[in-house]
């Protein structure tokens, strides 16, 4: 479900270029540089309002994190979480930017990413739209183009189509499929952080499905 439009967002966002990097463009092939240090560099594609971005910074310290999400009023509020989150922690580790994933190659630089998120991606159940959906092989394609090898993509979703889909669609393109969860939450998976649509949706007893698949 889309948020509702906040007429502060675009003033959140420009006001806060720490947490919102401006024209992340310009930082192709330098994210190392623009961290200040060699650690690995992982994305989420979609971060939405950044709980699972912030608690994974938190957690891995040692990992530098930039979550990505194209929708102003959602970054926003991510910005917002950001801030208190470094405040309490003093973060050095996680930015966000605003960018559509398929302008992917246009940030980041060949095998400057070693992990990729895909967290409750929307799964643009119709056919006609399946071009859309973010484990198609046209993203493959441009998660390809930027990760190092062997790099590992990160899926976990609600939808059991969208799930069936990215599985045969990561070994199409010839990923490797392991950790393959059809309900997470009862599995022995460990230290799952969760997003907030996850933790509505385990309230609400849904399954939770998830996948890592390795690009070799």
């Amino acid at each position: 479900m889309r948020m509702r439009r906040k007429p502060w967002a675009e003033k959140e966002i420009k006001e806060n270029p720490d947490f919102v990097v401006p024209n992340p463009e310009e930082w192709k092939g330098r994210w190392h540089h623009f961290f200040g240090n060699d650690q690995a560099i992982h994305i989420e594609i979609g971060s939405g309002k950044g709980q699972f971005i912030v608690n994974m910074a938190k957690t891995y310290p040692h990992i530098n994190f930039i979550g990505i999400e194209i929708q102003t009023s959602v970054l926003a509020v991510a910005v917002r979480k950001l801030k208190l989150a470094k405040e309490e922690f003093s973060l050095s580790n996680i930015c966000l930017i605003r960018e559509n994933a398929a302008r992917l190659k246009e940030v980041f630089a060949s095998q400057e990413v070693e992990r990729i998120y895909l967290n409750f991606s929307d799964p643009w159940p119709k056919r006609r739209h399946a071009k859309r959906r973010l484990t198609h092989p046209a993203f493959l394609d441009v998660y390809s183009s930027i990760i190092k090898r062997p790099g590992e993509i990160h899926l976990k979703t609600d939808n059991e189509a969208f799930f069936e889909y990215s599985l045969n669609s990561f070994a199409d393109y010839g990923c490797r499929l392991r950790n393959i969860s059809f309900n997470l939450h009862e599995s022995d998976f460990e230290n799952n952080i969760m997003t907030e649509y996850e933790e509505k949706f385990a309230q609400l007893g849904k399954k939770i499905y998830r996948c890592e698949a390795i690009m070799l």
